[in-house]
């Protein structure tokens, strides 16, 4: 069976568990930890589809990579995920109820890049404005990359505004060359 397949089902029986029993927040930020520790933690992969390691010593990892105190159901989901082996698929797993509840939820992704730190008073007019115009609840994050040598740059879903003095100069640059 396929891996994308798989990696689904299992996380949207996750959702609808956590919706019924109204932990499908909580369960999204462990979720969400798991997933990154994927990222940041390469060796956790190799570590859990190693076959000679036992079923507890995955689910100490499994338990400790979804951070502190995770839910009950969180628990029983990873125990469940163990016994029937499918520990390979974990990872896509996350993701998949990462993206499930996104689309649920109708949350979209946001990313300010600016040049210098914005005051929290910017960054929460900038939200309200990428808020307004999805008509859904924005996760923001910014950045600071002072390439841009002044102005930002705004993604959210598939839409990318670049007020940059960087892309400016780049513009210009370009017209004088013609």
């Amino acid at each position: 069976m396929d891996i994308g397949v798989i990696s689904v089902r299992y996380a949207r029986a996750l959702l609808k568990s956590a919706t019924d029993q109204k932990l499908e927040d909580a369960v999204y930020q462990e979720m969400q930890l798991l997933a990154k520790s994927y990222v940041e933690v390469p060796q956790l992969r190799h570590t859990i589809d190693n076959p000679m390691l036992s079923k507890d010593k995955k689910e100490a990892l499994l338990l400790t990579a979804v951070g502190g105190e995770p839910t009950a159901l969180t628990r029983a989901f990873i125990s469940l995920v163990l016994k029937e082996d499918r520990e390979p698929v974990m990872q896509f797993i996350a993701n998949s109820y990462v993206t499930l509840y996104r689309k649920q939820k109708n949350v979209i992704r946001g990313r300010l890049i600016t040049a210098a730190r914005v005051s929290p008073a910017t960054e929460q007019k900038m939200r309200q404005m990428v808020e307004s115009k999805t008509n859904g609840t924005v996760e923001f994050e910014t950045e600071v990359n002072p390439d841009l040598i002044g102005g930002f740059i705004l993604e959210y879903d598939t839409y990318r505004m670049d007020a940059s003095v960087k892309a400016k100069l780049n513009s210009i640059l370009t017209q004088l060359k013609k």
